[in-house]
């Protein structure tokens, strides 16, 4: 079960792949929030997440959304990755699965590929969870950062 569309997303620190804290703040201070969680860098159906995400950098970053990707694996394991398939996103690195715990993508027999889209205010506005479709997550989350541009963009 994923977190429910309207709910404040749980704040967090965690290592980025240059080992830098990044909280969920500093990361909102930036534009809405696109933060998806896979099971493993450099297989099959995370790299071809990861890339499509890279591959749909233009359209996202015209809606002024930041992406950050979170796995269990290492800070070293996500430059390695990023390097290898040249990944413009911030991967961060949830060791003991904390994060993955408070937003609910724990998965079952695999860790949980799960999507969300987080408005400026903290909220989030879309989620999306299929551990098969990798590649939907991205388009996913472009409807969602849509919704939010569409929204500020209406007469109040």
């Amino acid at each position: 079960m994923v977190l429910k569309v309207g709910t404040k997303a749980p704040d967090f620190t965690l290592k980025d792949e240059n080992n830098q804290d990044v909280t969920l703040t500093s990361l909102l201070s930036k534009g809405p929030v696109v933060l998806y969680f896979y099971p493993k860098d450099e297989t099959p159906g995370c790299t071809a997440e990861a890339c499509e995400f890279r591959d749909n950098w233009d359209e996202i970053t015209k809606l002024g959304a930041v992406v950050a990707g979170v796995s269990s694996d290492s800070v070293e394991s996500h430059r390695k990755f990023k390097e290898h398939h040249n990944l413009k996103h911030i991967l961060l690195s949830d060791p003991e699965k904390k994060v993955r715990k408070a937003y609910d993508a724990g998965g079952l027999l695999l860790p949980g590929r799960v999507t969300y889209v987080i408005a400026q205010d903290g909220t989030i506005v879309h989620a999306y969870e299929s551990q098969m479709n990798a590649r939907q997550h991205v388009k996913e989350a472009i409807e969602g950062l849509k919704r939010i541009d569409a929204g500020a963009k209406s007469p109040a």
